[in-house]
């Protein structure tokens, strides 16, 4: 299997779309918006100033960031001027969720993690040229302003009615949990981060998920009612799989975009498994191949499914926009060796250690019985399961086919492991014991 040609974070502009709005709705990211007549004259004119916000919840950003990471590159690409904000302050209060009260997470925490997130929200953006990129933090300027000052200047703009419609709140209200003033003031505050960033940067377009919609909006109507000016919002699907499941998770873990909390090889194999029915739209949605290219991967999936061209293409392009070019070729050739087309020993230790840490495994000493490490890892039920599989043919290690029941495990791969493998594509992961 060959490595596929990658296109990353600098592709040219699609020619089939002269205007980047037109690009963006053909990718399925606008699920609701301001006006889209307004906004394509907007997008297809001179530069302008837009920005995403990214609360520290957490260290690290996952998948479905990602999306909005992306929508910020597609449009400076297209010439347009970036914000990237990190939420220093809206991440102290916490975005209202429909089930329950946010943990409070401490001043310290937030300020590592805002650091953290800066730092990914740089890799997808270009900090050069005319409509270079800027990243801001929201507690720049709510620090310094008082509660009389936020109150009389700001909550004075906010109808209760109007804030209770919001979806998030009005779940919340109906829940057993509630909703503290917290949270409730949670939509003003980003309200607050559009109405300064249209003041300081000219800025006059937001972008988020569609379940953040009440929020975005709630920028609008601020800026419309102290300004009075239109701005602008747009409001991405959220995404599912079309067999129900969530998307963004791999057996109930979260994708994340920091390699320490998601190895690079753990997020090549997400976007391998995509299903068929998905992998055009999550091409559209998460790479910048052109128009062309993913309608040639359409009719692959149409035609010759089993190549699973598409799901490869994929994963290596996310994998690469995520983690680099080295670290995508890396696990790609990972991949390949583990599932019988290259070769287990010219891996990389702490790669094929990584890829190791996603299979079923068991410690184990050089020398112990093969037979016996069927049995640890759960690849047979018992050593006469072991033995008749052995017999079969059906079992190799290291890549080497396993024709004695005797035989004993080497370790001998980088790193001091060996791969058991029973069958085509079952695989476990043996590490010194």
């Amino acid at each position: 299997m060959s490595t596929p040609e990658l296109s990353a974070l600098a592709p040219a502009n699609d020619p089939a779309f002269p205007n980047v709005w037109d690009e963006i709705v053909w990718r399925g990211l606008v699920h609701v918006s301001t006006d889209q007549d307004a906004l394509r004259a907007l997008l297809g004119g001179d530069p302008i100033t837009y920005y995403c916000g990214f609360d520290p919840t957490a260290p690290s950003l996952h998948l479905g960031n990602l999306v909005q990471l992306l929508l910020l590159r597609r449009l400076q690409l297209a010439g347009h001027k970036p914000l990237g904000l990190v939420g220093g302050s809206t991440g102290l209060i916490g975005d209202p969720r429909p089930t329950a009260e946010r943990t409070l997470n401490t001043k310290e925490t937030v300020g590592e993690w805002v650091a953290k997130l800066r730092a990914q929200v740089e890799q997808f953006l270009s900090f050069e040229g005319a409509n270079a990129a800027r990243l801001v933090n929201n507690l720049d300027w709510t620090a310094p302003l008082s509660a009389i000052d936020f109150l009389r200047d700001i909550g004075k703009h906010y109808r209760v009615g109007t804030m209770l419609k919001k979806d998030a709140v009005s779940a919340r209200l109906n829940s057993e949990a509630g909703i503290s003033y917290t949270e409730f003031s949670y939509q003003i505050l980003q309200g607050l981060d559009y109405l300064e960033l249209f003041r300081s940067y000219d800025c006059v377009l937001q972008t988020g998920g569609s379940d953040q919609w009440g929020n975005l909006t709630s920028g609008t109507d601020l800026i419309h009612r102290v300004e009075g000016v239109s701005a602008h919002a747009i409001g991405t699907p959220l995404i599912t799989n079309s067999d129900g499941t969530k998307f963004g998770k791999s057996e109930g873990n979260a994708i994340w975009l920091d390699a320490a909390m998601c190895s690079p090889y753990r997020m090549y194999q997400f976007w391998l498994n995509t299903l068929d029915a998905d992998v055009i739209d999550r091409l559209k949605i998460f790479t910048f191949l052109t128009k062309a290219e993913i309608d040639d991967y359409a009719r692959q999936v149409a035609d010759e499914p089993f190549r699973r061209a598409a799901q490869r293409r994929l994963a290596a392009e996310v994998t690469t926009t995520v983690h680099g070019l080295e670290a995508a070729r890396a696990v790609i050739a990972a991949s390949d060796a583990l599932f019988g087309s290259g070769d287990l020993r010219a891996l990389d230790a702490a790669v094929l250690r990584t890829a190791i840490d996603e299979l079923p495994s068991a410690q184990v000493v050089a020398g112990s019985s093969v037979a016996q490490a069927l049995v640890d890892t759960g690849l047979t039920a018992s050593l006469s399961e072991s033995r008749r599989a052995i017999a079969q043919g059906g079992v190799s290690i290291d890549g080497e086919k396993v024709d004695d029941d005797s035989a004993v495990v080497p370790l001998g791969l980088p790193g001091g492991v060996s791969v058991l493998r029973r069958g085509k594509k079952t695989l476990a992961g043996l590490l010194p014991g």
